[in-house]
């Protein structure tokens, strides 16, 4: 009977990368291995096909020579043997021992094993900007309490003099292989935590860490525009690696400090600005403030509470924005307080005038009146 195509074998396509035809393989494996299916000779066959396809598939020069002339190209001996190899089938944790590493953060199974060497911690800092800082662009320093290099050791946690020794229970693999049932799981080694080695002579300075726990100032670029809950990156500034891997970074994240006239949103700002009565019934020109000092307004005659009125270009530039926001100036009319006896007469005087021609001076609160009747009145 004809061998089917490997490819075909394992499903996959011919230009599958080594990683797919490894997944593609464990696939089949872990249906078809005779541990898990001891009375099925079909399962028996496709297992071994499997196999072959994937001990060939997954040489580089065996697959080239496959790609090239096909099951003719494949030495007869190579395949002999490794028809040899399927027909003991090896035990169920030698095929899948080293997914588990894979799960668990083992070392088995990838380019990994060996060499131990962990990137550092990535930092957080937050830090509180007034709104002005953050429209314009600021320069600060701050201090953050990190993991750094010992520079007693340089990181290899031993006194000086010494070195590292190779841990005796996991042979300098950072792993230890634990056999459960037909499981053989893969776990990091009790003795050296991963690292490979054991300290016999520990460095003074850090107690064998590597490692010391201490404050660093660094200097931050707050860029013009920045906004509640942007961040800023600072490369190679987080905790020290382990075993000399790269240090984390630091992410500086921006908290906007509550402002006593503005209230942002996005690249505009907001504010409100009290005005007499006088003001709104008869108009008139206030001052209001903005970023970049004093601006005029001039406000309509019956200028009613709550009306916004915009000033383009006066809010702030963002981080990522081509143009400035705008200032919007909400006016609430104030309701004066603490009145003399003469104020509080005109104001009688007028409020007797309305009356006696509500639906010219008034017209909202006549509007209102009819609608709460036409409602009474249904």
């Amino acid at each position: 009977m004809a061998k089917r195509d490997y490819y075909e074998t394992l499903g996959v396509n011919r230009d599958a990368p080594e990683d797919e035809i490894k997944k593609a393989y464990r696939k089949l494996a872990m249906k078809y291995h005779p541990d898990r299916n001891p009375d099925s000779k079909d399962a028996e066959e496709k297992f071994k096909e499997a196999k072959e396809a994937y001990e060939v598939l997954s040489d580089q020069q065996k697959r080239a020579a496959y790609d090239a002339y096909g099951h003719a190209g494949v030495d007869p001996s190579a395949a002999a043997g490794a028809g040899a190899g399927a027909q003991g089938f090896g035990s169920f944790s030698d095929a899948f021992g080293d997914i588990f590493g894979e799960i668990f953060g083992g070392a088995g199974g990838g380019g990994r094993r060996g060499s131990n060497v962990y990137r550092g911690a990535d930092l957080r800092y937050n830090l509180e900007v007034s709104l002005e800082e953050a429209a314009r662009g600021t320069e600060t320093r701050i201090r953050i309490p990190t993991m750094d290099e010992c520079e007693t050791c340089h990181g290899s946690g031993a006194k000086p003099g010494t070195q590292p020794k190779t841990c005796p229970t996991c042979n300098g693999q950072g792993q230890v292989r634990m056999q459960q049932g037909f499981f053989s799981i893969q776990q990091t080694c009790p003795k050296c935590h991963g690292s490979g080695k054991v300290v016999e002579t520990p460095c003074p300075t850090c107690s064998g860490v590597g490692r010391i726990k201490r404050q660093k100032t660094l200097s931050v670029k707050i860029p013009a525009g920045v906004d509640e809950g942007d961040r800023i990156r600072l490369a190679g500034e987080g905790e020290a690696g382990v075993n000399g891997g790269p240090s984390g970074d630091l992410y500086v994240v921006i908290h906007l400090r509550e402002h006593a006239v503005f209230q942002r949103d996005h690249n505009d700002l907001h504010c409100e600005m009290p005005i007499s009565f006088t003001t709104a019934a008869l108009g008139g020109e206030i001052e209001i403030p903005t970023l970049d000092g004093a601006a005029k307004i001039k406000i309509p005659a019956e200028t009613q509470s709550g009306k916004v009125f915009r000033l383009r270009g006066k809010g702030i530039k963002g981080v990522r924005s081509n143009t400035h926001g705008d200032l919007m100036c909400h006016v609430v009319v104030e309701t004066p307080v603490s009145l003399t006896a003469r104020q509080k007469e005109l104001l009688e005087e007028l409020e007797a005038i309305n009356i006696r021609d509500g639906s010219r001076h008034n017209p909202r609160a006549k509007s209102w009146l009819n609608k709460v009747k036409e409602f009474f009145a249904e």
